[in-house]
């Protein structure tokens, strides 16, 4: 069984930035590219990019709820 570390911790990033950016778009009516800065710029992504958080587990509406 494959563990998750900071080091492999990127991977999983890219879905769940994708669904956020999806929701962002839908909700505040606004490009792809500013929902990715608004995403990028986040408290949020700082601790979903941290494995110690643990937030990768979350899944999208809990950590859209937090952007």
């Amino acid at each position: 069984m494959s563990e998750i570390t900071q080091d492999n911790l990127y991977l999983l990033l890219p879905s769940k930035v994708s669904w956020l950016a999806d929701m962002l778009c839908e909700d505040k009516h606004i490009s792809v590219i500013e929902a990715m800065r608004q995403i990028y710029h986040s408290d949020m992504y700082k601790q979903l990019e941290t494995e110690n958080t643990k937030r990768w587990h979350e899944g999208p509406v809990s950590l859209y709820q937090t952007i």
